[in-house]
């Protein structure tokens, strides 16, 4: 007779979605296949835009980018500085910012065990928001060094946020999903209020912030990437690293303790990470709604729950629907352009409303 230990372990695979090997080289197959499509999509939208430049151009600029590589230049400045100064760094940006989003969301909704939560629809973000804005329009800033005081304001913000609605919702040691939406859209809406109150007094500010609080990156530059980057890069590492216990404590916590998981420092630790993530993402692109809730469910339904490739996948995901989404934010209508959270809105809502309509059918 097995003992209960086995039994329950046998359980835990089963609960947590570990493949077994014919599905596991799909997924290495989907990595490797996204990982290249990364690629195309960063060349792709460098190549796009208000003017036309040469496919075959823009590649050789970006490849003599690249180190060990010498490269003699036989395209003008001009065309150098568009494609190296001012649409690589804002694809880069895009990339970062959507697969810290797609990140976030896959690690809310494993932690909260909650396929609908994510950085926006439990106000994480609106809290980030409100810390950027208070370090855009207050001296406060002035008291940290160099670019810091946006990520770091950002950070406080979203952490703030979190805390208020995990400590709101939480009822005994569950967390009902009807009170977790309820907290979240309540919190997000309180520090959305608060946020425009600060701004009716940003005078000639007004504008820009309107445009950066719709999500955006025409600012992009690459003093913005380096900041971003390491905060991203940081969590990811720390997320990842955590991608079992994520898989275990898709069981009740009772059952994960007994697995060998400290649940409280577990959950601690990927809710700090998701979060500074979120922040360092909103902290320069604004509130980009949706991307956590769309890549997440969409890795889920082609390659399974298994947060080991479930967290990669979306990383890679994110990225690239951002930068084709900003790609189309800049080219649809140009000149003119659109704020990127309008394009992830008419993306998302639809697909939002469909998850409501069919969300007791959701494999978890």
């Amino acid at each position: 007779m097995r003992s209960y230990t086995e039994t329950e372990h046998q359980r835990t695979r089963v609960a947590a979605g570990w493949p077994a090997g014919g599905r596991k080289r799909s997924r290495l197959y989907a990595l490797a296949g996204l990982a290249l499509g990364l690629l195309v999509a960063v060349v792709g939208a460098t190549f796009l835009g208000s003017v036309s430049l040469p496919l075959a151009t823009v590649s050789s600029v970006l490849l003599s980018g690249l180190p060990f590589i010498d490269a003699d230049p036989a395209w003008p400045t001009g065309l150098e500085t568009i494609v190296l100064n001012i649409r690589l760094p804002r694809v880069m940006e895009a990339g970062v910012v959507g697969a810290a989003l797609a990140l976030a969301g896959a690690t809310y909704q494993g932690l909260f065990r909650n396929p609908l939560a994510d950085p926006y629809l439990i106000g994480v973000a609106q809290g980030a928001a409100l810390g950027a804005t208070v370090a855009f329009l207050t001296p406060l800033a002035a008291l940290f060094p160099g670019d810091i005081a946006i990520p770091l304001f950002a950070f406080a913000g979203a952490l703030a946020a979190v805390s208020v609605v995990y400590a709101v919702a939480r009822v005994g040691r569950s967390l009902p999903l009807t009170t977790l939406i309820l907290a979240g859209v309540a919190v997000g809406v309180f520090l959305s209020a608060v946020t425009s109150s600060i701004m009716l007094y940003s005078g000639s500010d007004l504008r820009h912030i309107l445009f950066w609080l719709l999500g955006g990156f025409s600012l992009a530059n690459w003093g913005e990437v380096g900041i971003i980057v390491p905060y991203v890069v940081l969590g990811t590492v720390v997320i990842l690293a955590f991608s079992r216990s994520l898989n275990v404590l898709q069981l009740d916590e009772e059952q994960a303790q007994q697995l060998g998981v400290e649940v409280g420092k577990v959950k601690l630790i990927l809710m700090v990470a998701a979060t500074m993530i979120t922040a360092a993402a909103v902290s320069f692109a604004g509130t980009i709604g949706f991307v956590g809730i769309i890549v997440p469910h969409m890795v889920r339904l082609l390659w399974g729950p298994d947060h080991r490739f479930l967290l990669p996948l979306s990383v890679l995901s994110g990225a690239v629907f951002l930068i084709m989404a900003d790609t189309l934010a800049r080219t649809a209508f140009s000149p003119h352009e659109l704020p990127v959270g309008i394009v992830t809105a008419f993306a998302g809502a639809p697909f939002f409303l469909y998850l409501l309509r069919r969300r007791q059918r959701l494999v978890f």
